[in-house]
């Protein structure tokens, strides 16, 4: 799930240079989408298809529409526009759909569990997120590497100047990138809407989580947003439940479960300023 918002935000920050703090709105809105066309079809995967529509299409209104005429402004407009857009389509969602929260079913195909090596026993859903997330990360890597439209990306990371110069389509090529973007964080609300409730707001707290990939992976790299979402995944996993288990066993005190959840939860935050102690432009960032 972070790696899906995270790679769509790495590569819009990475090709147009646009910090967009809304992203976790395409995040909130693929959620709601599933939610409401499972309601009606009673078909999971069409529900996925869906909020990749719906994140996809939101997507491509707001470049047009707002975020195009953002890119000649410096950083604390950006910041400032895609801030108010949080507002905008978090309260647009309220007034669609009430404050409740939905839930979105985990199909039958995907329920119960599956006995891994070592007898773990894990969730079938989650395995299958786990998969749909090396799948995309395979397809992203195939898109940019191999692919007509993956060499203007590259090149519009680069130098989009010279591009532009050259006949690509600037405009296209960023309302394309911004429009991926979306649907793979809408997608990622989808599949972890089967897990958690869908509410109003619920891309704000993982927004921050896939702003702490994309700056220990490196902004611009999938690669990056691959590896620094597995390692947040799991420092934060580390945070959450082991290490207040840890301190629980080791300290006879009624304070320490508070303590480990205390800690669990800087851990992340360590990692990112160890790695950009270490390489201020995170992992597989390029230096300027």
């Amino acid at each position: 799930m972070l790696f899906l918002i995270s790679a769509g935000l790495t590569l819009i920050f990475g090709v147009m240079g646009l910090i967009n703090l809304a992203h976790g709105s395409f995040y909130m809105i693929g959620a709601f989408a599933a939610s409401i066309v499972a309601g009606l079809t009673g078909s999971f995967w069409i529900a996925l298809a869906a909020s990749l529509c719906a994140a996809a299409i939101a997507g491509v209104l707001i470049e047009v529409l707002i975020i195009r005429h953002l890119y000649k402004r410096d950083h604390l407009d950006q910041v400032l526009a895609t801030f108010a857009l949080i507002l905008l389509l978090s309260e647009g969602v309220r007034w669609l759909f009430g404050a409740f929260p939905l839930y979105l079913n985990i199909p039958s195909s995907l329920d119960g569990s599956i006995l891994l090596p070592f007898n773990i026993m894990y969730s079938k859903y989650r395995m299958f997120i786990i998969l749909i997330g090396i799948l995309i990360a395979l397809g992203l890597y195939f898109l940019i590497s191999k692919t007509r439209l993956g060499i203007r990306i590259r090149a519009g990371q680069n130098d989009r100047e010279m591009i532009s110069a050259l006949g690509v389509d600037i405009s296209k090529l960023y309302t394309i990138v911004f429009a991926i973007g979306a649907a793979l964080a809408g997608l990622a609300g989808a599949m972890i809407g089967a897990i958690q409730s869908i509410e109003v707001g619920m891309g704000e707290p993982v927004l921050i989580l896939a702003f702490v990939v994309i700056v220990i992976g490196g902004i611009g790299s999938i690669k990056g947003a691959f590896i620094g979402s597995i390692l947040v995944g799991v420092t934060d996993t580390i945070g959450r439940v082991f290490l207040p288990n840890f301190l629980n066993y080791f300290m006879e005190s009624s304070n320490a479960s508070s303590l480990g959840s205390s800690i669990g939860s800087m851990l992340i935050y360590i990692l990112m300023a160890s790695v950009l102690l270490l390489k201020p432009s995170g992992l597989f960032g390029k230096s300027e």
